[in-house]
């Protein structure tokens, strides 16, 4: 039989919150983290608000990196992992921990500025500190180096689909013993390119993200980390350790049909692999982690996925991107997070911003606005990206 994976560790740097006691609190007040975008100039632009992570410094979670050497992605994917394995109260053994870290655009922000040196003062030699910070590589790296340890570092581009793609390659990587502990995750900067990229598109809402909304304008990018730490379940209660969920399975579909716009078949394929590979049926989910982006096209693809895989009964379905904004690559592994809580602590987080039901939903409940107790058993976690790279993780409780 397969050997059962667990999730025993997490470590959030959000908007809304870091560390998993301050993330959980804020997912259960449906706190936001949007505001005016301040890590760069946005005049000129009609939309000017984001979720950036204020007052970061990675100084005071690090211990080992020096922050000058690494761009602030990397700094979110080290930061979390720290946070990751400290709350699991465990040491990742050297060349037998995996780094899995998913991610959207890696290092652009750094790329930006150099972009901006050319344009402004002509072509030269780049900038040394900067071209040494862009490989998007460096986000796992900079995790093995914060953790000092040896380890398999692999940097996974499969955009906003990414955490999910991360939590499932390491889930395998740990029953197939290639691997004892893997911490994995996602990570990406706010920065004016991806600002400009979806202003673009007309993707961007004013002045807040409103998930299933009849009125929903948009989304909002948004930056961060988050790390998970995952180990095998015998190896996890032979050290006492707490287990906030199992991962039980995923399933990933890639439709290829559009370089943007989702596909409600693949996405029900998806789900259907999800459930076959984690053995279970779709009556069995008790809460799905929304994609939920906020976008018309977007709630109304995913709604009707569901609608087409659980028929009348869609189990609740919230975004707590109407919290977070868009936090790219690590907006899957956020949602991983948020799913382990939920089983964990007993509640569903909600989607705030919620004012008027949309007709064209009918049958989703997405826990509007507040927060709602609840036993919860089996989670589904959504995570959809451009390129129609879709990837769902199932989650369970382990019973004691």
């Amino acid at each position: 039989m397969r050997p059962r994976v667990v999730i025993t560790g997490i470590g959030p740097v959000s908007n809304i919150g870091t560390g998993v006691t301050e993330f959980a609190d804020a997912l259960r007040a449906g706190r936001s983290g949007i505001g005016p975008i301040e890590s760069f100039d946005a005049t000129g632009f009609e939309r000017t608000r984001a979720g950036e992570v204020r007052g970061f410094e990675p100084g005071e979670l690090l211990t080992r990196l020096s922050e000058e050497d690494w761009g602030r992605s990397s700094l979110f994917a080290a930061a979390a992992a720290r946070l990751a394995v400290t709350d699991a109260d465990l040491t990742p053994p050297d060349g037998r921990t995996a780094v899995v870290i998913g991610t959207t655009g890696g290092e652009l922000v750094p790329l930006v500025d150099m972009a901006e040196s050319w344009y402004h003062n002509g072509f030269d030699t780049p900038d040394r500190d900067l071209a040494n910070k862009l490989p998007g590589s460096r986000l796992a790296i900079a995790v093995g180096a914060e953790l000092g340890v040896r380890c398999e570092a692999v940097t996974l581009g499969t955009a906003c689909a990414a955490g999910n793609y991360a939590v499932g390659y390491a889930s395998d990587l740990i029953a197939s013993g290639a691997a004892d502990v893997a911490i994995a995750g996602g990570a990406d900067s706010v920065g004016r390119f991806f600002h400009a990229g979806f202003h673009r598109l007309g993707a961007l809402a004013g002045e807040k993200c409103s998930p299933f909304d009849a009125d929903r304008a948009g989304m909002l990018t948004a930056e961060g980390g988050i790390a998970l730490v995952l180990e095998r379940l015998d190896a996890a209660q032979a050290r006492g350790a707490r287990i906030y969920a199992e991962v039980l399975g995923y399933g990933m579909t890639c439709d290829a049909a559009h370089p943007v716009a989702p596909d409600a078949d693949s996405i029900a394929r998806c789900m259907r692999v999800a459930h076959k590979r984690s053995g279970i049926t779709p009556d069995q989910v008790d809460y799905i982690c929304a994609h939920g982006t906020g976008t018309r096209t977007n709630d109304l693809v995913e709604s009707t996925a569901a609608r087409a895989v659980f028929g009348s009964r869609v189990p609740p379905m919230s975004s707590i991107k109407s919290m977070l904004g868009h936090t790219m690559g690590a907006a899957s592994g956020f949602g991983v997070a948020a799913c382990a809580l939920a089983i964990t602590d007993g509640f569903l987080p909600p989607t705030i911003n919620h004012v008027t039901p949309d007709p064209e939903l009918a049958g989703i409940d997405p826990v509007p606005n507040v927060s709602r107790p609840a036993g919860v058993t089996i989670t589904q976690n959504n995570g959809f990206a451009f390129g129609g790279n879709n990837s769902i993780v199932i989650m369970g409780r382990v019973e004691p």
